[in-house]
């Protein structure tokens, strides 16, 4: 079991675009969700894994991923994730001693670009970019599904 401890921040221009050292396309869909866990398909560069978030704190999460086949990736995307998929480009831009991980959405959450920085611990100081503005680390509103309901009419999940 992995652990994962994050900050996720709303971004503000354009200037981090500039320093973009790598892209990724991803397609993600929600699979399952209860009780402050869920079970997300994911397709990145070819590659699928199926992962497990359960909440531990706000910005702390144990993770469990798995690789599956790309075919049985697809066929959750398309067949059990009842609409709820994303697609999204993720650029890595390093800044001081982090690399920030910055999703631009596709569809109708193109307007969202979020930013998101892993932590070695809860408690470390994070030198803050001139590109991110205000935390969302806990605030249900910017969970994804919560976004993607408040666009599609689906019902958010606190």
């Amino acid at each position: 079991m992995g652990i994962e401890i994050e900050r996720k921040f709303l971004v503000i221009g354009e200037e981090w675009r500039a320093s973009v050292v790598r892209e990724q396309h991803l397609r993600d869909g929600l699979v399952a969700m209860t009780g402050g866990r869920k079970v997300r398909v994911r397709i990145c560069d070819g590659q699928a894994t199926l992962t497990v978030k359960a909440r531990e704190a706000p910005g702390v999460n144990a993770e469990f991923e798995y690789p599956i086949p790309l075919a049985d990736a697809e066929e959750l995307l398309t067949r059990h994730c009842d609409g709820n998929v994303l697609s999204k480009t993720r650029s890595f831009v390093p800044y001081r001693d982090f690399t920030w991980q910055v999703d631009a959405y596709d569809g109708v959450m193109a307007d969202v670009i979020l930013a998101e920085v892993e932590l070695p611990r809860l408690d470390c100081d994070v030198p803050l970019p001139p590109w991110v503005g205000r935390e969302v680390t806990g605030d249900p509103a910017y969970r994804k599904i919560n976004l993607f309901g408040a666009r599609t009419g689906q019902t958010a999940v606190r």
